[in-house]
């Protein structure tokens, strides 16, 4: 109960900062914005049989939560804290969402999952058809944004053009990693070259994507302050990363899949290994407090990553007070079930 009311008062204090604040009202209206469209999109032909209908569940209110929307929250505070102009923030911020879609739909298809990004009702069990459909339908709901930034002078056709483009090719790099691990890794490659450069792929370039915008077709934007808030944003994700490499030790053993933690325990020449060689763990299993003596440096490092993220954030204008960062930071533990490590450091 302690823990619960610990996580509660640590997320709390991500709302309590101004910045942050504002940026998650914005972030949720986009996310009724998005679904609003979507629900255009996502319906049956009005002729097609009751048993064979498709729609989507008209009330979005669970995916309206800050821990929903921590990461869409941040990248949508650096737009305030860049002075973008409210109606290209509300623009990017849409299309960061369906980032989200895109990128949460295909994990799904790949790590055989069922994150819900579009609350998609379909018949039967569904869960591949139902990552098809909100990719497709990801697809359509950008189109229809573009269209109406165009007619509504937000943007230019050909800012449109560009932003449609690029929104697939800032994912390339990221999607060919992951097709790298596809079919399962043979070696596991040193710790370093996994943290920087197999994780800068795999999801440090994902902080990268709320800047698709800025960089492509907008103007006037302070560019120093944007390359600060790219690096802090980098290495917020490459805290977060080690985190789910701590949480997925299991899995990512099973499946052959990078991760920092075995690839410390690999090349320390860790007995470990060998046993999790003959155990082969269930992908569920959590096995962070058997190796305590490479779990915790590891989570030391991930809580480096984190706070280093947030404290170059709020010098560039999110002001978060010192005293606030390390508690903000331990809210990515409790939200990957590791407060236990949290309170371990």
């Amino acid at each position: 109960m302690k823990a619960v009311m610990n996580a509660s008062r640590a997320m709390a204090m991500w709302a309590s900062v101004r910045v942050l604040r504002r940026a998650f009202r914005e972030q949720q209206a986009i996310v009724r914005e998005v679904h609003t469209l979507a629900a255009e999109i996502v319906r049956s032909p009005s002729d097609s049989p009751v048993a064979f209908a498709v729609d989507l569940d008209p009330a979005p209110g669970p995916l309206l939560t800050l821990r929903r929307n921590l990461f869409s929250t941040l990248f949508q505070a650096t737009y305030h804290v860049l002075e973008i102009a409210p109606e290209r923030r509300r623009l990017y911020g849409a299309i960061n969402y369906l980032f989200r879609i895109w990128v949460t739909s295909a994990d799904n298809l790949l790590d055989r999952e069922d994150k819900v990004t579009l609350p998609i009702r379909m018949p039967g069990q569904s869960r591949v058809m139902r990552q098809v459909v909100a990719i497709m339908a990801a697809d359509r709901i950008l189109a229809q944004m573009l269209n109406a930034a165009v007619r509504e002078r937000q943007i230019a056709q050909e800012e449109a053009v560009v932003l449609s483009e690029s929104s697939l090719q800032v994912l390339l790099p990221s999607a060919a990693q992951e097709a790298t691990e596809e079919g399962g890794i043979t070696d596991r490659p040193r710790p370093e070259y996994v943290l920087d450069t197999i994780h800068r792929l795999k999801t440090g370039m994902l902080f990268h994507l709320p800047f698709l915008g800025l960089e492509r077709v907008e103007r006037g934007v302070d560019r120093r302050k944007m390359t600060v808030l790219k690096d802090a944003l980098m290495a917020f994700g490459l805290g977060c990363q080690i985190l789910d490499d701590i949480r997925d030790m299991a899995r990512d053993h099973r499946e052959r899949r990078h991760n920092y933690v075995l690839s410390c325990l690999q090349w320390s020449a860790d007995p470990y290994t060998r046993t999790l060689d003959k155990r082969r763990p269930e992908a569920e299993e959590r096995l962070h407090a058997e190796v305590p003596h490479v779990v915790l440096p590891a989570a030391r490092l991930a809580m480096k990553h984190l706070c280093a993220g947030l404290a170059a954030m709020s010098r560039e204008g999110l002001d978060i007070r010192n005293a606030a960062i390390d508690t903000m930071a331990g809210v990515l533990f409790d939200a990957l079930d590791l407060t236990d490590l949290k309170y371990a450091l």
